[in-house]
């Protein structure tokens, strides 16, 4: 592991832990800390918890869980008792005045997440909760079961589709900005016609994926700009797109699809020989300032 992406992280955790005021005396101007009201939060979810299940759940301290415990119910917030199936075990549960303040910071916390939304712009927030999907789905205990869309584009996903084909070819392969540019120029001439379509694969609310069928000419349809984010590569996204795009050729009339991959895409070209593409031609190139084999792929539709 070399330095920079430690320090990258690091300075991540230092920028958003100053953006949603946790560095304060009192997290959201009450005089809680951050892991008190979570302890509220966590509370407040059930009309009573084991304190062993409540320490598991959130991976505290158990010392530091009982003064936390014993500050809520000197306070007036908890009330303790013995576990009617284990008289070793201890329960807490919240009193009114407990549910009252979890209440208080719940809307304290809406109010500032709304407040830190309501000035960025549609693209903006699903780009911001994309990338906070991705850092649960790579660091999270199990992948996420979210629902996958397919859905025609709306504003700002032609910009999505430019940017992320850049910013991902250039951090896998180092290819340089000539790519972005290109594909660029393929979304440039895409008329959407009734023969042509794009979609966007989108989960929660952020884009994930992409596909176009174009007309390359009355016979012959050609797929271009696949894409799946790394964050949910591996459950049958990219498949799934090429497949959509193949069901659209078919019903639009054309007997042959095609399509120009890279030989450096090797994930790619799995997907396309899986589904019954073969590999027409291939011839070496350097472009995006590098070597590559140039490949064209195509299969029959009837």
């Amino acid at each position: 592991m070399t330095v920079e992406p430690v320090a990258r992280v690091r300075a991540f955790n230092r920028f958003y832990t100053r953006v949603i005021g946790v560095l304060g005396e009192g997290l959201l101007d009450t005089s809680y800390s951050l892991s008190e009201a979570r302890v509220l939060f966590e509370l407040a979810q059930a009309d009573a918890v084991e304190v062993v299940d409540l320490r598991r759940g959130l991976g505290l301290d158990a010392g530091y869980l009982s003064r936390v415990l014993t500050r809520f119910e000197t306070d007036g917030l908890l009330d303790r008792s013995r576990s009617a199936a284990d008289g070793r075990r201890q329960v807490v549960a919240l009193t009114e005045a407990g549910r009252a303040a979890a209440r208080d910071i719940d809307a304290r916390s809406r109010t500032e997440v709304g407040t830190l939304l309501e000035p960025l712009e549609e693209g903006q927030r699903r780009r911001l909760l994309g990338a906070m999907d991705a850092i649960q789905d790579v660091l999270g205990p199990a992948p996420r079961s979210s629902l996958v869309v397919l859905r025609p584009p709306v504003a700002g996903d032609l910009g999505w589709i430019v940017r992320r084909h850049g910013e991902l070819y250039a951090t896998a392969h180092g290819w340089d900005a000539g790519f972005e540019a290109y594909v660029a120029r393929i979304l440039g001439a895409f008329g959407a016609g009734p023969r042509e379509a794009l979609w966007i694969a989108e989960i929660d609310g952020a884009p994930v994926g992409s596909i176009m069928c174009a007309r390359d000419d009355d016979e012959t349809a050609r797929l271009r700009i696949l894409l799946v984010e790394p964050a949910v590569r591996g459950i049958g996204l990219g498949r799934r797109l090429v497949h959509e795009c193949l069901r659209f050729a078919r019903q639009a009339g054309y007997r042959r699809i095609v399509l120009s991959t890279y030989d450096a895409m090797a994930e790619a070209r799995r997907i396309y020989e899986r589904v019954g593409f073969r590999l027409a031609s291939a011839r070496p190139v350097h472009e995006f300032g590098a070597d590559l084999v140039d490949e064209v792929w195509a299969m029959d539709l009837n």
